[in-house]
């Protein structure tokens, strides 16, 4: 009786991921529902940016941003993230909002591409949040249905699974084929798209972006490095006037939340004020701001110290707690995020405008630094992407903090992170990821995956860390797959590997 409530559970878990969803107050973008059979892709993609942005910032909070030591949750329990105890039913949340979104996005494109419609422009944006998230997917569990996914509606509810080099493969198709149909495209509507307001131009950057993005991650893997590699050069030497990409931080791809209406924060209603003062702020992360004089983490607001990231200080100091503590010995919390009812003058993350951010600026350029350190491209010098990076990963907070007498050279250089030519390959390579590690902050999972790609930044382990003191390579599937498509999951099992934390995914096996 047991499996079959499983296997009804996972039959209704799965038609329902082939169906859209909604948020609230969507009532200026939506038409008469009596004026039209079927959704417009104008009113399907706010939702579906929206709603994929709330699972990606709230599951960032409490997962991956306790992996890669941004907070420390500070409990003995079981299921302390930190310390790489990851429960089975951490897996559900991820998989199930991603996969609901994915059916508005197809949604998106499927309507767009009717004669009736013809709308290259939403086609295109589909496709480019169809990689998006599918990469987000695959990157955080493996092999994952794919080409069969989202089709409850066709009768496919046990859909199979496909490798991740067969997916990653079709993602670049896709982001090719958004390329192209966003080539010349005229603008869609402004208010169905709050990361662009119906720039497709400015879609086509980010989609080449998230492209080399993508390709880097691959770059490692020996078994298609070459057609990588060729392709990040052709994008960036060979053919870039037919490959725009993000050239300031105005072509960062963010869903700003205004706070009016369905782009009001998720964390506002989602998080307790308690909760933002649970988590401490972990000490690698405090210690390299504080070093640094990060303006991010000392701008002033109102007089109150916490910088654009809203980070209360201990005693007028900026003090952390050591991720992975030996159990028993739980420090005191000190720093922590603001919500809204302590932060000075109201001003907390919980309410940040950035903090839908998808991708910046500054992570393009930390890309293209490590692909010209190693090689991949000829276009400028590791130096000047670093340096790129490393500015605009300041002004994406604070647009006007590099004027005379601070530049990002004086910047640098107070706080003794200068780029060196003579450092060795995988000191440079820690130079760029410990930049990059701040770029990516709160950007879902991205800091999670790239320290499983490189090593980078050296996360410190401390006695407490479980799981050989081995970063988590992937989460497992949800508990249900297992009953509701038992034989796909089986074979995905034997062709990955065990379903466990420890079983690294396609693109991190040597």
């Amino acid at each position: 009786m047991k499996r079959n409530i499983y296997k009804i559970m996972g039959a209704i878990m799965l038609f329902a991921i082939a169906q859209p969803s909604c948020k609230k107050d969507f009532q200026q973008i939506n038409t008469n529902p009596n004026t039209s059979p079927t959704a417009l892709p104008q009113q399907l993609l706010a939702p579906a940016l929206v709603n994929t942005m709330t699972a990606n910032m709230l599951k960032a909070r409490t997962f991956s941003n306790e992996l890669v030591q941004i907070t420390v949750a500070e409990t003995d329990g079981e299921g302390a993230v930190f310390r790489y105890d990851i429960r089975p039913n951490q897996a559900d949340y991820m998989w199930n909002n991603l996969y609901q979104q994915l059916s508005n996005f197809k949604d998106v494109y499927s309507t767009a591409a009717d004669p009736l419609v013809a709308n290259k422009g939403y086609q295109g944006i589909s496709l480019i949040c169809q990689a998006w998230v599918y990469s987000i997917l695959t990157d955080t569990y493996g092999d994952i249905p794919y080409f069969q996914s989202n089709m409850g509606r066709d009768g496919i509810f046990e859909p199979a699974f496909d490798k991740q080099k067969d997916i990653y493969l079709d993602i670049f198709k896709q982001l090719e084929n958004a390329n192209t149909l966003l080539n010349g495209a005229p603008n869609v509507v402004a208010a169905s798209d709050p990361v662009y307001a119906g720039n497709c131009a400015q879609w086509r950057k980010f989609g080449n972006s998230l492209y080399l993005r993508l390709l880097l991650r691959l770059s490692g893997k020996a078994e298609v490095a070459n057609d990588v590699i060729a392709k990040i050069h052709d994008i960036v030497d060979v053919n870039k006037a037919n490959y725009p990409i993000m050239t300031s931080n105005t072509d960062a791809a963010v869903l700003r939340w205004t706070g009016v209406g369905y782009l009001t924060s998720p964390f506002i209603n989602g998080v307790r004020e308690q909760d933002w003062r649970a988590p401490a702020l972990s000490s690698f992360f405090i210690n390299n701001l504080t070093k640094w004089q990060d303006p991010r983490l000392y701008t002033l607001f109102n007089g109150a110290p916490g910088g654009v990231w809203s980070i209360a200080p201990s005693s007028g100091n900026f003090v952390g707690v050591p991720s992975g503590y030996a159990a028993g010995t739980a420090p005191t919390t000190k720093s922590y995020f603001y919500s809204t009812a302590n932060g000075p003058g109201g001003k907390s993350y919980e309410s940040e405008p950035l903090g839908g951010n998808i991708m910046n600026y500054g992570e393009l350029q930390f890309i293209l630094a490590e692909a010209s350190l190693k090689g991949y491209i000829t276009t400028g010098i590791p130096k000047t992407y670093y340096d790129a990076g490393v500015q605009n990963a300041i002004t994406f907070w604070l647009p006007t903090y590099f004027t005379a007498p601070i530049t990002v050279a004086s910047y640098e250089t107070a706080a003794d992170i200068t780029w060196n030519d003579a450092l060795s390959l995988d000191d440079k390579m820690e130079i760029i990821h410990v930049q990059k590690y701040y770029t990516l902050f709160w950007t879902d999972f991205q800091e999670w995956f790239e320290n499983r790609r490189t090593g980078h930044p050296v996360l410190p382990k401390g006695p407490g860390v479980l799981n050989n003191k081995i970063m988590p390579a992937r989460l497992n599937y949800p508990v249900y797959v297992q009953s509701a498509n038992p034989a796909n999951y089986t074979a995905a099992v034997a062709n990955q590997g065990p379903d466990v934390i420890s079983t690294q995914v396609w693109w991190q096996k040597p």
